[in-house]
C-alpha cells in the first residue's frame, strides 16, 4: 500500500514514541508514565507529542497494543512450520513462546497481566483483538486435536450457566469442541499464565526452585493432561 511522506513521518514518530514509552515503562513503571517525559526524550515540546498521542491513557493503550502484538507475533512464529498433527508440540511451543517473551519483557508483561494501572481502562475496541491472539491460538490447537480424535479429556461436566457461556463462545469462535472440552482449554489457558505470572512476579520466592525453566517444562506435562493430550 502506497503511503505519503507525511504518513511515513507520522509512523516513524509513533514508533519512536513507542520505543521511548517502552524504556520509561521498564525504568519507571506504568503508573509513572508521563507524556512530558516522553516529549523531553523525543527532543520536542510536550504540545508536539499531543498531535500523536492525546493523553497518558492513549500512550498506555499504544504500549498495551504494541506488547500484545509482539507477544502474538512470537507465538505465531513459534507455531509456524510445526506439523498440524503435532498437537502436543504446538501446545508446548505456544507455552514456551509466552514464557520466553514474559521473562525477557517483564515490564511489558506486567503491563498486560500484572496489577491494573490506577485510573486506566483499556479501550476494548483497540485492545480486545490483539489481546486475544494467544488464547485464540491455544483454543485452535485444542479444536484441531479434538477434530483429529487426539484428545482423551477427563470427564468434567458443567452446569447450565457455564454451559450457556461456553456455547456462546463456541458459536462466536466457530468451534466444534464440546463445552466441557472447551472448559478444559480455558483451564489450560489460566494454568499457563498462572505459571508464568508466578515466575515473572517472583511468587515462588527467591530460593525455592534452582531452575525455573525445568519447573516450567514439568508444568507443560500438566497442561497436556488438562487439555486431554496426556
Amino acid at each position: 500500500m502506497t503511503t505519503t511522506p507525511r504518513e511515513r513521518a507520522r509512523e516513524r514518530t509513533l514508533a519512536e514514541i513507542t520505543r521511548i514509552g517502552r524504556e520509561h515503562l521498564a525504568t519507571h513503571g506504568a503508573a509513572a508514565l508521563s507524556l512530558r517525559a516522553v516529549a523531553r526524550d523525543l527532543g520536542v515540546v510536550s504540545s508536539a507529542v499531543y498531535r500523536y498521542v492525546a493523553s497518558r491513557d492513549d500512550l498506555l493503550t499504544l504500549l498495551v497494543v504494541d506488547a500484545y502484538d509482539e507477544l502474538g507475533a512470537e507465538v505465531d512464529a513459534a507455531l509456524e512450520g510445526l506439523p498440524a498433527d503435532d498437537h502436543r508440540g504446538r501446545l508446548h511451543a505456544l507455552a514456551r513462546a509466552v514464557r520466553g517473551w514474559a521473562v525477557r519483557e517483564t515490564a511489558r508483561y506486567a503491563l498486560l497481566f500484572g496489577s491494573p494501572v490506577p485510573g486506566y481502562h483499556a479501550p476494548a475496541e483497540r485492545t480486545t483483538g490483539p489481546g486475544t491472539r494467544v488464547v485464540v491460538a491455544l483454543v485452535g490447537i485444542v479444536e484441531d486435536a479434538y477434530r483429529a480424535g487426539a484428545l482423551t479429556p477427563a470427564e468434567s461436566p458443567v452446569g447450565p450457566v457455564l454451559s450457556a457461556d461456553l456455547d456462546r463462545i463456541r458459536a462466536d469462535m466457530g468451534l466444534t469442541v464440546p463445552g466441557p472440552v472447551l472448559a478444559n482449554g480455558v483451564a489450560a489457558w489460566a494454568a499457563l499464565f498462572g505459571a508464568v505470572n508466578f515466575e515473572v512476579f517472583g511468587q515462588y520466592g527467591p530460593d525455592t526452585f534452582t531452575d525455573p525453566a525445568m519447573l516450567f517444562e514439568h508444568q507443560l506435562t500438566v497442561l497436556d493432561r488438562i487439555v486431554g493430550l496426556g
